[in-house]
């Protein structure tokens, strides 16, 4: 086990005590921004599913593999060598690096042609955003500690749902709004295409205001100590493994029901209820941004007043709380009679499923030594985007198709994706509590 030892400044680092409250709020704000970018590129997709399946001609399970898997695996496989140079490396370059990698790639996304060229440019926009989070997360536990890291976070998972929601919204303003366009560099593009365009390239500013940022000394490193391999990783996991797998597998089937239920949202509303691309957009886009921001804060909020009060387990006690409360409304939601209570069930269901996130990505950071959180980072969020990105999306879209009928089943998919995956969730956390207790304690 890594000896913890007061923050020891490397080179190009600043210990995190000469640096004022005021510059970890700037640090902060601007890591929400490049988040808020990442989650507007990769669900921009989702309010443009019937102008992209008609001029690609494809289905909605190759939709889904668009939305999901192309992204997905790429996304979760380049996080481990990444998570790696997050222990090893300056992180702001890194982050900034995947900033400009994603952006280019969304932009060419409005470019593509065919099914092949866009799952091609949408696996580039999974390569660059898995450098984020791994380097924010380290980041941030670099800055603040207790309570204080479980809000941080919290915040900065915030932009999933800022980002869904301007996402949303924009999307479904600007197809409305877009005409199409043609150059002579890129011949005609329909208004979704263009759509793209426009969203990706200014991620390239905030690549250059991510490496404004100063790089922290970290937390419990001893000036020289080796940088642990993946092998020891692995084995520190196994030490721990009770609480890594609970944590890990209960998250997974609450990312396979956030994503599974989030990808098909618009269209639902779409398909069951006729309402316009914009009008999905306006008021599904400020449901999501206002109930989704709001959960995510409170469940914060929420593990950090059970922190206090002695709870040494709150932040999976808040995951708990997130599934149970979920599964009913997750389930009816889709189910209303009308569209309006069927948004104001959504958006109940939005506020419950967001509360654990920040304290899940702090639950990780509170039983991993330093320098082995980047890879533990990355591990995690391997298995939770190849269960929600990679699989949610399609796994409804396989139960409407198989089970209920097509096109028009998709909110009986969404309704049973739910009810599957929120009880499997909430029972692993039950699971889990003691063993993280064991591990924080170790």
């Amino acid at each position: 086990m890594i000896a913890a030892a007061t923050a020891v400044p490397l080179e190009g680092e600043v210990s995190p005590g000469q640096v004022n409250s005021r510059y970890g709020v700037y640090v902060v704000s601007v890591l929400i921004l490049a988040y808020t970018f990442s989650y507007v590129d990769r669900t921009i997709l989702t309010l443009m599913v019937d102008p992209i399946r008609a001029t690609l001609q494809i289905s909605d399970v190759q939709l889904s593999l668009l939305h999901g898997l192309a992204f997905a695996v790429f996304y979760t496989l380049m996080g481990v060598p990444i998570g790696q140079l997050v222990d090893r490396r300056k992180r702001t370059a890194i982050i900034a690096g995947g900033v400009a990698v994603w952006s280019v790639m969304t932009a060419l996304c409005g470019l593509s042609r065919s099914f092949t060229q866009m799952f091609l440019a949408r696996i580039g926009v999974g390569v660059g955003e898995a450098a984020l989070s791994p380097g924010a997360y380290s980041l941030l536990a670099d800055w603040f500690e207790g309570k204080s890291l479980v809000r941080a976070l919290s915040c900065y998972q915030c932009a999933i749902y800022v980002g869904g929601g301007l996402a949303t919204m924009i999307g479904g303003t600007m197809i409305a709004l877009v005409p199409p366009v043609t150059t002579t560099l890129t011949g005609a593009l329909e208004p979704w295409q263009v759509v793209f365009v426009i969203v990706g390239l200014p991620g390239l500013l905030v690549a250059l205001l991510v490496l404004s940022l100063r790089e922290p000394a970290r937390r419990g490193v001893i000036a020289g100590q080796a940088h642990p391999g993946f092998g020891e990783v692995l084995a520190y996991m196994r030490q721990n493994w009770r609480a890594y797998a609970g944590l890990i597998l209960g998250l997974c089937f609450a990312s396979l029901m956030w994503n599974g239920v989030a990808a098909w949202i618009p269209t639902h509303f779409i398909r069951i209820y006729g309402w316009t691309p914009a009008e999905v957009g306006l008021r599904y886009g400020f449901v999501l941004l206002v109930f989704g921001t709001a959960g995510i804060l409170s469940g914060g909020w929420i593990a950090g007043r059970l922190r206090e009060r002695g709870m040494r387990d709150a932040n999976v006690v808040i995951c708990l709380i997130s599934a149970v409360t979920a599964l009913p409304l997750g389930v009816a939601a889709p189910l209303m009679p009308g569209a309006w209570p069927s948004l104001a069930m959504f958006a109940l269901y939005l506020f419950a499923g967001a509360m654990p996130y920040g304290g899940a990505a702090a639950a990780f950071q509170e039983i991993t030594p330093n320098r082995m959180r980047g890879q533990v980072s990355a591990i995690y969020l391997f298995w939770l985007n190849l269960a929600g990105i990679g699989l949610g999306p399609t796994f409804v879209a396989w139960m409407a198709q198989t089970w209920f009928g097509g096109d028009l089943g998709i909110s009986r998919g969404i309704a049973a994706n739910v009810a599957i995956a929120a009880p499997l969730s909430a029972v692993l956390f039950v699971l889990t509590r003691r063993p993280y207790r064991l591990a924080m304690v170790a």
